[in-house]
């Protein structure tokens, strides 16, 4: 089993919260352990914006505390009356985030209130406070995060796995419920790739010329899963429509497989030129041709009177998975475009690191 940064970081984010709590001699340090652990973020972006809300929701918690120990007391019904309060104040300023800190707040506040209770609250408010604080610094710190290698590799496997299963069901050597339960995990694997784009999107640069290269990544990467969905849409239609693709005449059959295989390598040359391991200038398909989309349209429709003599259903079906490959080489070639751009631009601005591979 591997340790994740995440993992590692609550751990050290724990550990100087304690030892801060302890340098600041204030008592009750566990509630700055429990507040390092909910205010520890996956970007160092997040981490900034949820010190702001735990501020907040902190705040609203730590003063609703007070209010009700001195009017109410702080029995148990008290208590809960003020959690409810403490909630409901929270989504109405849109802090749902902070909710269960808010809570550990009040709870922490209220339980033993002391004679000088005012400073006992302001000492528990600022150890919990200490806790996110702590949070912040080590996700600043330590291990910061790298989303786009993640993103970049990710979407490589999944790609591979998709062109692969397309190889094979093109040559119809593809088990049909495996293939079923594999488009499934691909589907998730997609998921988790739009939510690495959303890290990586939130990842700030505080350069000019950092910003400008960041933008257009984003782009490229936006573009880039895109084709990697089209890519497995592609998969999708072919498995849903087996058998009348492998109804087809031969020839035709034959001229899908080839353009498919034109359009997989170009996509994963791309992929390539992106990282740097072939030239920008290098052309995907030496020696072979493959099809424009009016050509690959035109074989379409001279298939069209036979198959709508024999099948129009079947006809039907051929139509959207020929539609499909041509938005999938659309796709390839707008990705291919972007990235030659960007490379005539940004030559010495593309950070992806190509030692290591992860997992989908």
């Amino acid at each position: 089993m591997k340790l994740g940064a995440r993992i590692l970081k609550t751990g050290i984010a724990i550990i100087l919260a304690l030892f801060l709590s302890q340098i600041f001699n204030l008592p009750s340090p566990v509630f700055a352990g429990i507040a390092a652990i909910f205010a520890l973020q996956p970007t160092v972006y997040r981490s900034y914006l949820s010190i702001i809300e735990h501020v907040q929701g902190n705040l609203i918690g730590a003063a609703t505390a007070v209010v009700f120990v001195m009017a109410f007391g702080n029995s148990h019904f008290i208590i809960g009356l003020a959690a409810v309060l403490v909630i409901t104040l929270n989504l109405k300023l849109k802090l749902e985030n902070t909710i269960s800190l808010s809570l550990v707040t009040l709870i922490a506040i209220m339980e033993t209130p002391g004679e000088d209770f005012i400073q006992f609250a302001l000492i528990r408010f600022s150890t919990i406070m200490l806790g996110v604080v702590s949070a912040f610094i080590v996700n600043l710190v330590f291990l910061p995060p790298r989303y786009e290698n993640k993103l970049y590799y990710k979407n490589t496997i999944l790609s591979e796995e998709i062109t692969k299963w397309i190889r094979l069901s093109t040559r119809h050597a593809s088990e049909h419920q495996l293939l079923k339960a594999d488009i499934e995990k691909m589907r998730e694997g997609l998921i988790k790739l739009d939510q690495l784009y959303l890290m990586y999107r939130e990842e700030r640069d505080y350069f000019k010329n950092n910003k400008l290269a960041k933008s257009r990544k984003l782009v490229i990467y936006r573009q880039m899963i895109n084709t990697t969905k089209k890519s497995l849409e592609t998969l999708k239609r072919l498995h849903r429509y087996e058998n009348e693709f492998n109804q087809m005449p031969i020839d035709f059959q034959d001229v899908l497989q080839h353009q498919l295989d034109c359009l997989i390598n170009h996509h994963e040359q791309v992929m390539l030129k992106f990282a740097g391991k072939i030239r920008a200038e290098a052309s995907y398909m030496e020696g072979e041709v493959c099809l424009n989309k009016k050509q690959l349209f035109d074989l379409f429709l001279a298939q069209k009177k036979d198959l709508a003599e024999t099948n129009s259903q079947m006809l039907y079906h051929v139509m959207q998975l020929v539609s499909i490959i041509m938005e999938y080489g659309e796709n390839v070639e707008h990705l291919d475009t972007l990235i030659t751009s960007f490379q005539s631009y940004h030559k010495d601005d593309n950070n992806v690191s190509i030692e290591q591979k992860t997992e989908i």
